[in-house]
């Protein structure tokens, strides 16, 4: 089998002649006399390639294409348009056409394109079942790491989307790797040689957000004493990353929504308006949708985000990765540190496996990092692995890992819940503090060391009760 082709046009000789045609040539040809025939047919079974008609009925070619993107980017395109309509072709290789054909067509020239996309079409879908095969074999992707089904259904999602332009909305909890589900869309693109340019909406000032992303003219405000290139010149040709866009400021959200739009924005003091060739990826942890109903997200904008969304699962919904990830953080750690090879002990990763994680892969990275550090000789023990000892209620023993509690006067034991919460708070005091002993008490290099903003590690020691007692002789400082 050469391939499968669908062949859409609203005048029947046209169909009934391309059937042939390409049927000749050994292709599965199926057809459809409407833009949403063929969508029913599309969700019905998988195509390489789509010739359809640009001027149609009801739905026209433009639309469907549009269509056909949003289910399986994969599949090529190629539109064949009326006598004039130039203008309106090359909006359509804008939005994820392969090519396209004015009427009339040369026959020999059509099957010529169409033997070209079908190639590459084929060689793409043996690529990928090779990647397949390799992932299945390694558990790696792109730098992240799992076999669980759950990881499986992320790494399919990047392969779709990845080659084409599409709009696309990383959600998960913090700490699950959203930043990483972008990069690997974005060098498994056709920008992958353009940069990669990642925003955190909740780390700049609201005053100079705009200044960040747009840039400004020398005068546009007191300080501006030079032009400043922004966010969006720097990422011409590549992708731009919103990490979580759910903090950026309304006004803003104004501003970001017609550059989506009109893919044209001005400097900050500047009257000439700048093109850009961008393409946008956003991530956030919140409940966008609760914050449009509370009118703190653009409604039109979370529409614009939400083209295609993927959806990266927390460490407790695939626990099963947990022991490939563990050991790759070892290894990782005792190369970048110097040190000898290490392993976890058996109760230990068993440890691993059944906490809570509440900070996902990257308290486990930490947590595991931390533990190789301080660890004395090649086997990391459980009581090393929660370096600032286990919390109260929490036994870890050779074969399991236990929680309890003790009453002199035979009260019945704590709650399962009970006792995770109290697991939690003390795990989470002993990190914290770790991570501020390990700095001699400066915050900023301590909040680094975990993976975190300033801010937000401050904010976790108020919550925490920790101050600078706690630490020892070391007093906690804010340098840089």
């Amino acid at each position: 089998m050469n391939g499968r082709l669908l062949v859409v046009d609203d005048e029947r000789g046209i169909v009934v002649a391309l059937k042939g045609l390409f049927t000749k040539e050994g292709y599965e040809v199926e057809t459809a006399e409407s833009g949403e025939q063929a969508l029913e047919k599309f969700k019905a079974g998988f195509f390489d390639v789509v010739i359809t008609d640009l001027s149609m009925k009801e739905m026209d070619g433009l639309q469907l294409l549009k269509r056909i993107r949003e289910l399986e980017p994969y599949t090529a395109v190629l539109m064949i348009t009326a006598y004039g309509s130039q203008r309106i072709a090359v909006d359509a290789m804008k939005a994820g056409a392969e090519d396209y054909l004015p009427k009339p067509f040369d026959n020999d020239e059509l099957r010529l394109k169409v033997r070209r996309v079908m190639q590459t079409q084929l060689l793409r879908r043996a690529h990928n079942r090779l990647l397949e095969q390799v992932r299945l074999e390694t558990g790696v992707f792109e730098n992240m790491i799992g076999r669980s089904r759950a990881m499986l259904s992320v790494f399919e999602a990047i392969e779709k989307v990845a080659p084409t332009d599409v709009t696309v909305l990383v959600r998960g909890e913090s700490g699950t790797g959203k930043e990483l589900v972008a990069r690997a869309i974005h060098f498994r693109s056709p920008r992958a040689r353009k940069p990669f340019i990642a925003v955190n909406c909740a780390a700049f000032a609201r005053e100079l957000v705009e200044s960040e992303l747009f840039g400004h003219e020398k005068g546009a405000f007191t300080g501006a004493v030079t032009r400043r290139e922004g966010k969006f010149e720097a990422a011409d040709g590549g992708t731009l990353f919103f990490d979580e866009i759910g903090d950026m400021p309304l006004e803003t959200q104004a501003k970001l929504l017609r550059v989506l739009q009109e893919r044209r924005f001005d400097r900050i003091g500047g009257n000439q308006p700048l093109t850009v060739d961008v393409r946008i990826i956003a991530a956030t942890n919140q409940d966008l949708e609760a914050r449009v109903v509370q009118g703190h997200f653009r409604e039109d904008l979370y529409y614009r985000v939400k083209v295609v969304e993927i959806r990266v699962p927390p460490l407790r919904e695939r626990r099963d990765d947990i022991p490939q990830m563990v050991q790759h953080f070892i290894q990782d750690a005792c190369h970048r540190f110097g040190l000898p090879d290490k392993q976890l002990a058996p109760a230990a990763m068993r440890a691993c496996v059944d906490a809570p994680w509440r900070g996902n892969a990257r308290a486990l990275k930490s947590t595991i990092e931390q533990a190789v550090i301080l660890s004395s000789g090649s086997e990391v023990s459980a009581d090393e692995l929660f370096s600032g000892g286990s919390p109260d209620g929490v036994q870890v023993s050779a074969d399991r890992l236990v929680v309890t509690k003790s009453h002199a006067d035979g009260e019945a034991a704590e709650t399962f819940r009970e006792a995770k919460e109290k697991f939690i708070e003390r795990w989470e005091r002993d990190f914290f503090l770790g991570a501020l002993r390990a700095t001699g008490g400066n915050i900023s290099r301590a909040a680094e060391r975990v993976g975190m903003y300033r801010q937000s590690f401050q904010q976790k020691m108020r919550e925490l009760g920790i101050s600078s007692a706690d630490i020892g002789h070391a007093s906690t400082r804010d340098e840089t």
